[in-house]
């Protein structure tokens, strides 16, 4: 049964905090006899088993921190590192990096071995950041963290990102200006990644708003590059979207080339844009048009967030950064003027 099992079923269990357990496990605060004996009770019932994030750290600060982050392959986050070692070394900082690869098991373990080496405290982008076991021993450890890109709705979780609802909502915003009323989305799963849930609900207010029926959600593996398995059945009606809106944009470069290899033209046939603002995005053809987040400035405003928790401030737990549109070849209109087959773009 120990599998699942969180710190917070057994304080359920035992009828006392998250920190009571904490400080049984730890050996901390001394607790009262029959407190502990419940808590143990419990964590043999439940088949608990402890781990090393539920260890506090050592007095002595080591200036290292850890990082998480879901993927090194994807630029958005391998900027967002960058940004965290910068500022890290300019306040005499060392970091220790590991990924997850979107899976919550790993996410565990890369945490533990983090916590192993002793880092002051972590910047973390975890796959759910509402109902997340490693934050919770975390918080009951007392483990200075602070998330990127995730956008939790406990208001005291510290994070730092931009509105994915309100920039996806914006993305689709711009897509309907351009004519697109029949506007679909390739997702990364959702029980992956939160913000790609984020996403899609900016994406389906958008098209509430404008009185209009969101077309087909397509949830997609994150490390998928061959989607036209996933889009030949969306594609091949007279009804077919116009236009597909990517939850990042390496996705978005998926979907261009998976539209290709179907027949169809980017952006004469079918429009596509994406979220993020990879760089490289800029460097195909077509060039995509994405909604852009300041992952190097995220990274930064992590570190500055952890380090005054480190040196004993109290931030505001909540930073919304900025975010921008950037056009992109890859989003035309949704009825474009027909010419001459020789005239239209190439594919």
């Amino acid at each position: 049964m120990g599998k699942g099992v969180t710190i917070r079923d057994v304080a359920a269990r035992a009828g006392v905090s998250i920190a009571t357990v904490s400080r049984v496990l730890n050996g901390g605060t001394p607790t009262a006899p029959d407190t502990s004996a419940r808590v143990r009770a419990a964590i043999a019932a439940l088949g608990f088993r402890p781990n090393r994030i539920g260890r506090s750290l050592k007095e002595a600060r080591t200036r290292t921190i850890g990082v998480l982050v879901p993927s090194l392959r994807n630029p958005v986050f391998a900027d967002s590192v960058a940004g965290i070692q910068d500022a890290a070394s300019a306040a005499g900082y060392s970091v220790l990096i590991a990924s997850s690869d979107y899976d919550p098991e790993r996410e565990r373990k890369a945490v533990e071995t983090l916590l192993s080496h002793q880092v002051d405290g972590l910047v973390l982008t975890v796959a759910e950041a509402d109902t997340n076991a490693v934050l919770e021993a975390l918080e009951a450890a007392g483990t200075p963290y602070v998330l990127a890109y995730n956008q939790p709705r406990d208001a005291k979780r510290p994070f730092v990102s931009v509105d994915n609802v309100a920039a996806a909502r914006a993305m689709v915003e711009r897509m309907l200006e351009f004519g697109h009323w029949r506007i679909g989305m390739v997702a990364g799963r959702f029980q992956q990644s939160d913000r790609s849930r984020l996403r899609r609900d900016g994406f389906l207010a958008a098209l509430a708003a404008a009185g209009l029926v969101p077309g087909p959600v397509i949830e997609v593996d994150f490390a998928d590059i061959r989607l036209d398995q996933h889009l030949a059945p969306i594609m091949a009606g007279r009804n077919r979207p116009t236009a597909l809106f990517a939850s990042n944009d390496l996705l978005a470069l998926a979907t261009v080339r998976a539209l290709r290899d179907l027949g169809l033209c980017v952006p004469r046939d079918v429009s596509v844009t994406g979220f993020d603002g990879i760089e490289m995005g800029i460097l195909t053809s077509p060039s995509i048009a994405t909604l852009v987040q300041p992952a190097y400035a995220m990274g930064e405003g992590a570190f500055a967030h952890l380090l005054a928790t480190l040196e004993g401030e109290h931030p505001e737990p909540a930073l919304l950064l900025p975010f921008t549109i950037r056009p992109g070849e890859s989003l035309g209109p949704a009825h474009p003027k027909r010419t001459r087959r020789e005239d239209r773009p190439v594919c």
